[in-house]
């Protein structure tokens, strides 16, 4: 296969001799050539050119961001996405079942490879921006601009970081007794009936979910609706997840699997018993761990949801800050990516 390996150098796991022995690996059994990421927006570029080019694979060794930027530049294309772990976090490489660490997950995309096993899923969608993991709008993404202001610092202290910033932001960055924004589904177009929703729901925080967990804490995921994952492997109508080595797996035979909609949670409410109450019992691997509070709202299968600001709403995509908006459309798109899935991935 012709590769493009694509390598943002600052990024937190990103070494020298990692970067060095990746592109021997890789080499050993493709075509591979690399491109070095300088500046916003650059991957999606690099990526861009890939796929103008018949490029088989791209893949990415860095960050959430960087990979995030590389997803978009491949959107709709017949090139696929390869991502290893090179960040901080790295919630996307660890969602879909990477080792944290680039190089031994680098086996681990070669063993893919070697198997064929390439997926299209579906993505997230807001304002034209797709997203592999989640959105999130107001407290959430205020957190996230206050960790970019010390990105230096992320990058030693990690997650303690996205800590410190949240415990920082609520105690002073936000107003926290105001609705921020409003939440509703579009007009029904198909006669079903109405729901909470269509008569909106005001929120501080919203986290739209493309696949879970939301993130990782150290070694923990903080899952807070269990079982969802990516459209090609999500929950069937009857309740039980897809085969992905059966027949609900996509391009292998069988009924193909319907996507499965994003997973949308709203917190109307974000005290300190709200938040560490659901951050807990998340981390305790709990079956549902937003039943208990009464502050959060919560659904499956959104196909279309739009977040109107009553104020300018910051909002970022797996974990990239993008600065406020006035109204956030949000959109499942089925079918957008072509992706390298681990023979592990869950």
């Amino acid at each position: 296969m012709r590769l493009l390996l694509l390598v943002n150098s600052s990024a937190s796991s990103v070494t020298p001799r990692a970067r060095v022995v990746i592109q021997k690996a890789l080499s050993a059994d493709h075509d591979v050539r690399s491109a070095e990421t300088s500046r916003r927006g650059h991957a999606s570029r690099l990526a861009q050119g890939a796929a103008a080019e018949g490029l088989d694979v791209v893949v990415v060794l860095g960050g959430d961001g960087t990979i995030n930027e590389a997803a978009n530049g491949l959107v709709g294309s017949s090139t696929a996405l390869g991502v290893l772990p090179g960040g901080s976090t790295n919630v996307f490489a660890r969602t879909i079942g990477m080792t944290n660490d680039p190089v031994e997950a680098t086996g681990e995309l070669l063993a893919a490879l070697a198997a064929g096993e390439i997926e299209t899923v579906q993505l997230g969608q807001v304002n034209g921006r797709y997203f592999l993991f989640h959105l999130g709008a107001g407290f959430d993404a205020a957190v996230v601009a206050e960790v970019e202001k010390r990105a230096a610092v992320k990058r030693y202290l990690g997650s303690a970081m996205f800590v410190a910033s949240a415990a920082s932001t609520w105690a002073v960055g936000v107003d926290r007794r105001h609705p921020w924004f409003t939440l509703r589904h579009p007009p029904a177009t198909d006669g079903g009936p109405p729901t909470e929703a269509d008569d909106g729901i005001d929120g501080l925080f919203a986290i739209c979910l493309n696949t879970g967990p939301y993130t990782f804490l150290g070694s923990r995921p903080l899952d807070l609706l269990p079982g969802l994952r990516l459209g090609a492997y999500g929950h069937r109508g009857d309740g039980h997840r897809g085969d992905r080595h059966g027949t609900d797996r996509p391009g292998r035979g069988g009924d193909r699997q319907e996507p499965g909609g994003l997973g949308v949670i709203v917190f109307d409410g974000i005290s300190l018993r709200t938040l560490l109450g659901v951050t807990l019992t998340a981390l305790r691997g709990r079956t549902d761990p937003l039943s208990r509070s009464r502050h959060v709202w919560a659904e499956r299968g959104a196909r279309e949801v739009e977040l109107v600001a009553n104020r300018p709403l910051p909002y970022q995509v797996d974990g990239d800050y993008l600065g406020e908006a006035d109204r956030l459309v949000v959109r499942c798109v089925p079918d957008a990516l072509r992706l390298v899935l681990p023979l592990t991935s869950p």
